[in-house]
Formats: structure tokens, C-alpha cells, sequence
């Protein structure tokens, strides 16, 4: 009973340092709506806010901040995935990457990411700050219990669950998310210290930043006329997950070649073409989608199918260049977004709709991350029926399957192995005249 207690307190610290990740990503949301979203938009003044902010953010990310840049959550996969000589190696460097001094780095590229609405969400750097905040207490109070049983990387694994279930207020998520990503060399251990650490959580978590929760829609069992549409969104679903890695890996490599040779016409480049597809799709393909989705996820209209292909770059280049954040969120979005070209149609009414959105949602997001359980359980969470979550774990199953047939490496796998086995780049030689 003492060591529930303990994680359950523990649990309440969670949910507080959460939220100015929470606060960061509202902030995100509400400049997007007072500058794009209103009746009469501020286009400009939006256009020359994300370049300015993306700017600034690629230079430091590539700079002084560097240690800031990205999700921050392969040093955790690392942990849990590495072959035991190079956890020897690299365990210690991984455990420092992952302290709360590194946080701090990273918490003025997460403002500026979510100033600049760069389309990434919050999961991943919630779920490092969870693995920084539990290893910190575990080295200040090394004799507090359970805590002191635990080995560092059991430790990393229970905070990265718990901090993502506690920022979306879910101990469900940290579960399946601990089992799935962060565990899966070892991860039954976890799953009651992560189930009760975001149980404490969820008591002093906000609903910032977070408007694509929907209170608990009753759309109803699927209808027979709607399952041809299910299967053909799964398997669309599945090929957009791969799509997106499969352009996401190149770009990734592209940027970094870029940067490494020309950081301020790259960073300034790089801003242009987001602000750029901020003025075409009207301020929509910024920050992670949760305003696109949560119209999807409860039938609303989703807008011109265009959205799909402006957001789809939008992530690529916010999630190549470095902004801290992953592509779940986002990815979740792009599959909801599927239905926009099926508005209109007769026989799909808004419940038909919504109910095929958390269709697209749930299959392009378990292709584009392969933990299906994880990504089931997510579009539940949001959209809230428990009468699709049947339909939606079946769904995820399929696309997760055809996703790691027909996707090779994932981003969290290139993420894990460039931390393994890091490869410099060169520049390119100038050419000089004779």
C-alpha cells in the first residue's frame, strides 16, 4: 500500500510539470485562431510570425540548442531496445541526455515551435520530460521507495509512459504506450508504476492545449453500408502512414545536409515554405492538428482536400528540420482528413463521418508508428464512443500489419539508430574557379 501511495503522489508532481508543455501548445492553438481562423484573418502578420519563429528556432536548434532538437525520446528507446554492449557503452550518456537540464534546453525551441505553429504535437516531448522528472527524483532521494529497486533504465521507461498518460489524462495511454514503444525489450514491469503515476497525474493535469477531446461522442455501431468505406480508409489509411515516413526519412537527411551548409539561407528557406503553406491552407496546416481533427472526429466539415496534401508537407519539413515534437498527433490528423474528399456524399451524414474519420485516423497512424494498440486506444481517448473502440483496434491491427510490411524503417527506428550510430555529415566541396 506504501508504494502505491508513492507512485500516486509522485503522480500529482507529474501532473503539474506538465503543464507549461499544455500552456505552450494552447498558446499554439489560440494564435492560430486569432490570426488565421476568424472573419477577418491577420494572413500577414500570421505568415511573418511562423517565419520569424521558425527561423529563430532552426538556428538554435542547430546551434546553441542542439541538445534540445527533436522529440527526445530515443534516448529512451535506446534504453529499452540497445544490445547489452551498447548499453554498457552509451547508457550513461543516454541517462544524462535525459536529465532536466536537457529539458530546459528544450523548453525555448518548444516555445517557439508552438509561436511558429510547427506541425508537431506535444506526445514525445511529454513523455521525456516524464523519464527526465522521474530520474531526477530517483538520484536527488536514491532511497525513496519503490523508486530505489528500480534500475535507471526501468526508471526512464515508467516516466516516458507516465508522462504522456498524465498529459493527456489518460492512464489508458501510458499503458498501451509503455507496452508498446518504451517497453518493448521489457515492459510488463512498467505497467503498474506507469498506470499509477498517470492516475496521479490526471487529478492536477489541465485540459490546455488539448481541443481535439471530444466529450464522449454515442455515434452508434458502424453500419453495414459503411464497411466497403472502412476497408478501403484502412488500407488508404495504411498507405499514408507509409507515404508519410517514406518522406519523411529523405527530408530528414536532405535538412541536415542543408543546415550543415548553409544554416541561415537553409533556416530561412526551410521558414518560407511553411509560412507559405500556412497562407495556402489558411493557417490549418499549423501547429498539430487538433482543430482539423477534432471537426473530423465529430462529422464537421474538414475543408478543401487540399488540407490533406498542405499539412502532409507541413509535417515533413516541421518534423525534418528538428521541432521538438513527434508526428503522432499529426499523423492522427492527416488519417481524419481522409474523409474530405466523401463530404457531400449522399448517404454520409455527420455520425457516418466522424465515425470514418476515427476510421482514417487510427489506420495512418498505426502505419506511420506501428504500435496498434497505442494508436487504437489514442483515437478512442479523443473521440470518446466506446461502442467503435472494437471496430478501431481491428482497424489499427490491420494497418499496423500492412504499415511494417510496406514501410521498412520507422522514424522512432531512424531516430533510435542515427542515436546509435551517428553518422557526420560532410559538405558537399565548393567548386572554385581555376
Amino acid at each position: 500500500m506504501a508504494g502505491v501511495l508513492s507512485w500516486l503522489l509522485i503522480g500529482l508532481v507529474f501532473g503539474l510539470l506538465q503543464g507549461p508543455y499544455q500552456a505552450l501548445s494552447e498558446l499554439g492553438f489560440r494564435l492560430q485562431r486569432a490570426l488565421w481562423l476568424t472573419p477577418q484573418p491577420h494572413a500577414l502578420l500570421g505568415c511573418l510570425l511562423v517565419f520569424a519563429a521558425t527561423s529563430l528556432l532552426i538556428l538554435l536548434a542547430w546551434g546553441p540548442l542542439a541538445a534540445g532538437r527533436g522529440g527526445g525520446i530515443a534516448p529512451l528507446l535506446a534504453l529499452d531496445r540497445a544490445a547489452p554492449a551498447q548499453r554498457a557503452a552509451g547508457e550513461e550518456r543516454w541517462l544524462q541526455q535525459l536529465s532536466l537540464s536537457s529539458q530546459l534546453r528544450r523548453l525555448p525551441l518548444m516555445v517557439l515551435t508552438h509561436c511558429g505553429g510547427l506541425t508537431v504535437g506535444v506526445e514525445s516531448p511529454s513523455a521525456a520530460l516524464g523519464a527526465s522528472a522521474l530520474l531526477a527524483i530517483r538520484r536527488r532521494w536514491p532511497a525513496v521507495q519503490p523508486l530505489a529497486a528500480l534500475s535507471p533504465r526501468l526508471v526512464a521507461g515508467i516516466g516516458g509512459a507516465a508522462g504522456l498518460g498524465a498529459a493527456f489524462r489518460s492512464p489508458l495511454l501510458a499503458v498501451a504506450y509503455g507496452l508498446e514503444e518504451l517497453g518493448q525489450r521489457g515492459g510488463l514491469p512498467l505497467v503498474l508504476p506507469a498506470l499509477l503515476l498517470a492516475g496521479g497525474g490526471t487529478v492536477l493535469a489541465t485540459t490546455l492545449g488539448q481541443p481535439a477531446r471530444l466529450p464522449g461522442l454515442d455515434l452508434g455501431p458502424l453500419a453495414p453500408q459503411l464497411w466497403g468505406w472502412s476497408a478501403l480508409l484502412t488500407l488508404v489509411g495504411a498507405a499514408g502512414g507509409v507515404l508519410l515516413v517514406r518522406l519523411l526519412l529523405p527530408a530528414a537527411a536532405a535538412v541536415k545536409r542543408l543546415l550543415a551548409q548553409r544554416r541561415l539561407p537553409g533556416a530561412l528557406l526551410l521558414a518560407a515554405a511553411l509560412s507559405f503553406l500556412a497562407l495556402l491552407s489558411g493557417g490549418l496546416s499549423l501547429n498539430d492538428g487538433s482543430l482539423s481533427l477534432a471537426a473530423a472526429l465529430s462529422g464537421e466539415a474538414t475543408g478543401s482536400p487540399l488540407l490533406l496534401l498542405w499539412r502532409l508537407l507541413s509535417s515533413v519539413i516541421s518534423l525534418a528540420l528538428g521541432a521538438p515534437g513527434g508526428l503522432m498527433h499529426d499523423s492522427m490528423t492527416l488519417g481524419a482528413l481522409l474523409i474530405s474528399p466523401l463530404q457531400g456524399l449522399p448517404g454520409l451524414e455527420p455520425n457516418a463521418l466522424a465515425q470514418l474519420a476515427a476510421v482514417g485516423a487510427t489506420a495512418l497512424f498505426a502505419s506511420s508508428t506501428g504500435t496498434p494498440l497505442f494508436c487504437a486506444a489514442f483515437v478512442f481517448t479523443l473521440q470518446g464512443d466506446p461502442v467503435l473502440l472494437p471496430l478501431l483496434l481491428l482497424v489499427s491491427a490491420v494497418a499496423a500489419a500492412l504499415g511494417d510490411r510496406w514501410r521498412g524503417e520507422g522514424w522512432n527506428e531512424h531516430q533510435l539508430q542515427t542515436l546509435l550510430d551517428p553518422q557526420p555529415i560532410h559538405p558537399l566541396p565548393r567548386h572554385t574557379l581555376p
